[in-house]
C-alpha cells in the first residue's frame, strides 16, 4: 500500500499542477521558438523533462521562467534557453550526438534533457552532495541511457572516453586539456569561456570542433556561468 501511495506522489510530482504543469512547461517551450530554438528534437526534449522536479520546492513555481535558479552549494540551473541553445549548437547540420559527456551534473536537469536527446550520456560532479542530489531528482524520469559519475570534471572519464559531443555546464579560463583529447575526431564540444570579447562577471560560448588536423572554435552568445572548479569535494 505505501508503495502505491508514493508511486502516486511521484507521479503527481512529475505532472505537476499550476505553475508547474504541463501547460507551462509548453509555454516555456514555445517562447525557445520565439528565441531561436529550431530544433524540434531539442525542443520535444525540453517539454518532456520537468524541470520543476530539479530545482527547490520553494522555487518550484519559478522552474519554467527563462532564468538561472540556485540549487545550493554556490551551484545554478541553468536558465532554459541557454541549456537548448547548446544542445542545439551540438546537433547544428543535423548531427547526431552520439556518445555525449556532460561536466557539470548539478541537480541533473540538462542531463535529463540530453538523455532524452542523445543515445548514451555520462555526466560527471565534482559535488558529492550535488550528485546525491541529482541521483535523487532523476529517480522518476527512467532514463537507462544516462549514467552519473563522481569526479574532477576537467579530467573528463578516460575510462568511458572517447566521446562524441561533449558540454560544460561551468566556466572556465581555457579549455581543459583532456577534454579536448577525449573528444573523438569529427567531434564537437560547447563551453563557456572566459575571453576578451566577454563582459566583465560573463562569459561566451565557444563552439569546438575537432578535426583531423586540429580544433576549429567558434564564438557565439554572451552568457554567465559559475566557475569550473578543479578536484572533488
Amino acid at each position: 500500500m505505501d508503495g502505491d501511495i508514493d508511486a502516486v506522489r511521484d507521479a503527481r510530482r512529475l505532472a505537476g499542477i499550476g505553475m508547474t504543469s504541463q501547460r507551462t512547461r509548453e509555454r516555456m517551450v514555445d517562447r525557445l521558438r520565439e528565441q531561436g530554438i529550431t530544433d524540434e528534437r531539442v525542443l520535444s526534449a525540453m517539454a518532456a523533462v520537468p524541470r520543476h522536479v530539479f530545482v527547490e520546492e520553494v522555487l518550484a513555481s519559478r522552474a519554467y521562467e527563462d532564468t538561472a535558479l540556485p540549487i545550493g552549494l554556490g551551484q545554478t540551473i541553468s536558465q532554459p534557453y541557454v541549456v537548448a541553445k547548446m544542445i542545439q549548437a551540438l546537433r547544428s547540420g543535423g548531427r547526431d550526438l552520439g556518445k555525449v559527456l556532460e561536466v557539470g551534473t548539478g541537480c541533473g536537469y540538462q542531463a535529463a534533457v540530453l538523455a532524452h536527446v542523445a543515445p548514451e550520456v555520462y555526466s560527471i560532479e565534482r559535488i558529492q552532495a550535488l550528485l546525491d542530489r541529482a541521483r535523487s531528482n532523476l529517480l522518476g524520469q527512467k532514463l537507462a541511457n544516462l549514467r552519473l559519475t563522481y569526479g574532477d570534471g576537467n579530467l573528463g572519464i578516460p575510462k568511458a572516453a572517447p566521446f562524441d559531443s561533449i558540454i560544460v555546464a561551468a566556466a572556465a579560463p581555457e579549455v581543459p586539456a583532456a577534454l579536448l583529447q577525449q573528444l573523438v575526431v569529427g567531434g564537437r564540444m560547447i563551453l563557456p569561456l572566459k575571453t576578451p570579447q566577454a563582459g566583465r562577471g560573463t562569459q561566451q560560448l565557444v563552439l569546438i570542433e575537432r578535426g583531423p588536423r586540429g580544433y576549429n572554435e567558434t564564438t557565439m552568445d554572451a552568457v554567465r556561468f559559475v566557475p569550473l572548479e578543479t578536484g572533488r569535494q
